[in-house]
């Protein structure tokens, strides 16, 4: 995979989503923050169902600590991991009360001292809220990297260096979006969609399926 290829590849995934963004529904960095952490082995969908209700009732830090931990699972008992999301989610709006005046940071150190928060999370908060072009790498662009030549590493923190080395600096705002995209919904895990990629003349995955 070349550089002329990359950015070719990230014109067309461009030219047909102008503007992709996450699928989790929020409408303040707070509200994105919960919901990803409620997303780890979940699906977007599941967790837009459950935070719908939880975000009338409680939408701010302060709000949910009112609600406590016995308060809030009610709320996202439909997510796997309940229980330990519950646990994180009332200790880190605790921390972001103490130490960050209720608001949360944008600074990857300040989000990955949050329990619950790892880099992946912290990359979606400084990608998605805060306007980084950082690119947070889970399973789907983790399989799109590899798959496709892009970026090719044995582990999650190789693809993400290589993504952010070799994505041109043009895309690396939405990167994270488009690859996330086009591996939900084409560049499936199983059978990928090759016949209907929009990249396939350019992508390196030696078994394609393109009838």
């Amino acid at each position: 995979m070349n550089d002329r290829k990359r950015h070719e590849i990230f014109e067309r995934l461009r030219a047909a989503d102008p503007h992709p963004t996450t699928e989790l529904s929020y409408s303040s960095p707070f509200e994105l923050l919960i919901a990803v952490m409620l997303s780890a082995q979940a699906t977007d969908k599941s967790v837009n169902r459950a935070t719908t209700e939880l975000f009338r009732r409680a939408n701010t830090p302060q709000a949910i600590l009112r609600l406590g931990e016995e308060g809030l699972k009610p709320y996202i008992r439909t997510i796997g991991l309940y229980n330990g999301k519950a646990r994180n989610i009332i200790a880190t709006c605790r921390i972001l009360m103490d130490r960050f005046g209720g608001r949360v940071p944008a600074e990857r150190k300040a989000l990955e001292s949050l329990p619950g928060v790892g880099r992946k999370t912290a990359n979606v908060i400084l990608n998605t809220a805060f306007g980084q072009p950082t690119i947070a790498v889970d399973t789907h662009i983790f399989r799109v990297a590899n798959r496709t030549g892009l970026a090719r590493g044995k582990t999650v923190r190789e693809v993400e260096k290589r993504l952010l080395k070799h994505v041109p600096r043009q895309f690396q705002q939405n990167a994270h979006h488009w690859l996330i995209l086009h591996g939900r919904y084409v560049c499936t895990a199983r059978r990928p969609r090759c016949g209907s990629c929009i990249i396939a003349d350019l992508c390196e995955y030696q078994h394609k399926e393109l009838d």
